[in-house]
């Protein structure tokens, strides 16, 4: 059995208009609904407002004169006001569930051509979320020449059509290029750092609020505040440069200046004005890099330059305006530093409105392969030379540096050096065994706490690298403390006495030679290979 076609519309009160005989002539989208040739509508229900009756009266009584077969019925619905959304959206949607829908027998049509903007709008998001349970339908003049038919033309819009999921891939699509554009195209699988960048794209699209970018140093936080620059300008967000200052390289009247401008004269050696950074970075994205390094007085003026948008050069007696969208950034907890009276409290909260912590390299080693590759493609782009590790090579590498032993301090520009300095000294574009070897030493050594024994050093002449690194840290200081004092010594019992000197008073005949050799057997190790 075919359906019938019900269409749910609005009256319009000014393109349904029509008093005298002239109006057969002039396209009515209520009238011409019904008239279409291969479109037949068994029964419309035409929704409309009391001071409306007499025209609603009247279009009845026309679609009853141009298609007799269509049934037409009248639902009043009120509006106190046909531009305000919450009040039109309400009445529509009490009508949609009020109305008993047979979509068994009926194809369902909403008319969108007819009444306010506000209502049309309101009438699409009823019908994309099914409160209607129906296709929008269209209607308009006809566009061919030389015809000016009342019936005009229409056009049936289905929300489950191909082409809207298409629309719907788009915006994913343009998301998805947003995230990669933000993670510098890096495939990064640490699943904290990808939900960490999500939000950040978000926040970058939506907000023009300050926020701090947290996190270790070489975290990252320079390089993401410039991406994410680029995605605001790339969406129109903002339109001047992006302005970024170290906070810890600048003190006293030179950070003033520096920030805020000064006029000639000001101070000692301020030969002429200077615009300061805030001016520069007007319509343009600000990132204050180490910002706890700000003293006090600059972070009152910051945080008036914020809230007012304008601030007082050195020297000045007029205030300089600029709109400039803030990043923050700072390698320590901000909250410690408030506490200790370093950091005021209402700069803080200010700032943080959005607060996105990085991780520290050590945190995402499932991510260092694909940053390594990162590294050598740019490596490529800055010197023409396309750099790879052998397989073995790699391997040596990456099991280093998921290792304990790798601290990665600096972590990314740590990782960045490494690879600048392999592909240096690679040969011939390939970066064999040896190379990462002594790129390992060298990182070692760069980590090494000067403030400590080189116990890894000690282990290293004796051990190999498989065992140190079965051994718990406690034990690889301790026996390099062992070592050490055994090479310092003239005989395996002086090493003993040594070693042993506070326990061995507890005992009545202590033999600590024996105590000894026994210790550095559990290690593969005696006293002829130490001293010799």
């Amino acid at each position: 059995m075919n359906k019938r076609y019900v269409c749910i519309g609005l009256l319009g009160p000014t393109l349904d208009q029509g008093h005298s005989q002239e109006r057969w002539n002039k396209w009515r989208p209520s009238v011409a609904l019904c008239q279409q040739d291969d479109l037949l509508i068994d029964t419309f229900e035409l929704i409309y407002q009391k001071k409306f009756q007499k025209l609603a009266d009247r279009i009845v009584e026309d679609i009853k004169h141009v298609a007799p077969e269509t049934h037409v019925n009248l639902h009043r619905v009120e509006f106190r006001d046909p531009w305000n959304f919450p009040d039109v959206f309400g009445s529509l949607m009490d009508f949609a569930q009020n109305y008993s829908f047979n979509t068994e027998k009926n194809n369902y049509l909403i008319h969108i051509t007819t009444g306010t903007h506000v209502a049309q709008i309101c009438e699409f998001l009823l019908t994309e979320s099914h409160y209607f349970p129906a296709k929008l339908i269209q209607t308009r003049p006809s566009k061919r020449r030389g015809t000016n038919l009342p019936q005009g033309e229409y056009s049936v819009i289905d929300l489950d059509l191909s082409h809207y999921d298409q629309i719907a891939k788009r915006f994913e699509t343009q998301q998805t290029e947003s995230l990669s554009f933000l993670k510098a195209g890096i495939e990064t699988r640490n699943k904290q750092f990808n939900q960490l960048i999500e939000q950040i794209e978000r926040v970058a699209i939506a907000s023009t609020a300050p926020f701090l970018l947290m996190g270790p140093t070489g975290a990252g936080k320079s390089s993401l505040a410039q991406r994410i620059y680029e995605l605001k300008r790339m969406r129109n967000q903002i339109s001047g440069p992006f302005i970024e200052v170290n906070c810890a390289t600048i003190t006293g009247d030179m950070a003033m200046s520096t920030l805020f401008g000064h006029v000639k004269g000001s101070f000692t050696g301020a030969q002429k004005d200077r615009a300061g950074l805030l001016k520069e970075a007007h319509e343009g994205l600000l990132f204050l890099d180490e910002i706890g390094e700000l003293g006090l007085d600059e972070q009152a003026m910051l945080l008036k330059a914020i809230e007012e948008k304008r601030f007082l050069p050195l020297g000045a007696d007029r205030p300089v305006h600029s709109n400039f969208t803030l990043i923050a950034g700072s390698n320590r907890d901000l909250r410690t530093s408030v506490r200790s009276g370093t950091f005021r409290e209402d700069l803080l909260s200010r700032i943080n409105l959005w607060t996105f912590t990085l991780p520290a390299l050590r945190e995402r080693l499932e991510d260092i392969e694909v940053n390594i590759q990162y590294e050598l493609t740019k490596y490529a782009q800055e010197h023409g030379k396309r750099i790879t590790f052998n397989k073995e090579a790699l391997t040596a590498f990456l099991k280093f540096a998921r290792s304990p032993q790798a601290t990665w301090k600096a972590n990314f520009r740590d990782l960045n050096a490494a690879i600048i300095r392999m592909a240096t000294l690679s040969n011939q574009g390939r970066i064999d065994i040896g190379i990462v070897r002594d790129e390992i030493t060298r990182l070692k050594f760069l980590w090494k706490d000067t403030g400590t024994a080189d116990y890894e050093h000690t282990l290293h002449s004796y051990i190999n690298d498989n065992d140190i690194n079965k051994m718990d840290q406690i034990d690889q200081v301790q026996l390099a403390h062992v070592i050490t004092v055994c090479r310092a010594s003239r005989s395996l019992s002086e090493a003993g006495r040594t070693l042993f000197a506070a326990s061995r008073v507890k005992k009545k005949n202590a033999n600590d030679a024996d105590r000894l050799r026994k210790y550095l057997a559990k290690f593969g190790l005696d006293w002829k290979t130490i001293n010799a």
